[in-house]
């Protein structure tokens, strides 16, 4: 198996229609419905990126910028941001477009951690990732920020 590959190898581009049943009483989508696209979306990348089973450990932070209406399309893109040893930061951006205004948001970006794991869910060694683009190595080096904070934060609680 590869021992590294290119970052842009993990990107999953994911469409959903806002329907009824995905929205609250004003219309909007609700956040637990985002989050579940988002957790999927993100699952995709790191799967495709190791060629296995990759599954969430944690959920870093979600921001929501513009709320997003019912029959909005919502695209999530998503990538691996950087690898570990069997853990990976896996970068998810919203973006809500209605077409009949014409009009395209940033909605939400989220930061999940993914662990690798074999068919018995024991973690093992995560691909590693190879950024090529300057974002793609922005991206790289302010994921290693966001680890060494949540390390931190887990050592005072």
């Amino acid at each position: 198996m590869a021992k590294q590959k290119k970052v842009s190898d993990s990107q999953v581009t994911m469409t959903e229609l806002v329907l009824p049943n995905h929205t609250n009483q004003l219309g909007n989508l609700l956040g637990g419905q985002l989050m579940h696209w988002i957790d999927i979306c993100a699952a995709l990348s790191a799967a495709k990126h190791n060629n296995r089973i990759c599954v969430t450990a944690a959920v870093d932070k979600i921001d929501f910028h513009h709320p997003i209406k019912l029959g909005d399309a919502v695209t999530l893109l998503s990538s691996v941001n950087r690898v570990y040893s069997t853990s990976m930061e896996v970068g998810v951006k919203v973006f809500a477009e209605s077409f009949k205004k014409g009009i395209k948001k940033h909605t939400n970006s989220a930061y999940l951690t993914f662990v690798s794991v074999d068919d018995n869910g024991k973690p093992v060694k995560a691909i590693e990732a190879k950024p090529e683009t300057n974002e793609q190595k922005r991206r790289y080096k302010e994921a290693l920020k966001r680890r060494e904070s949540r390390l931190k934060k887990r050592q005072t609680e």
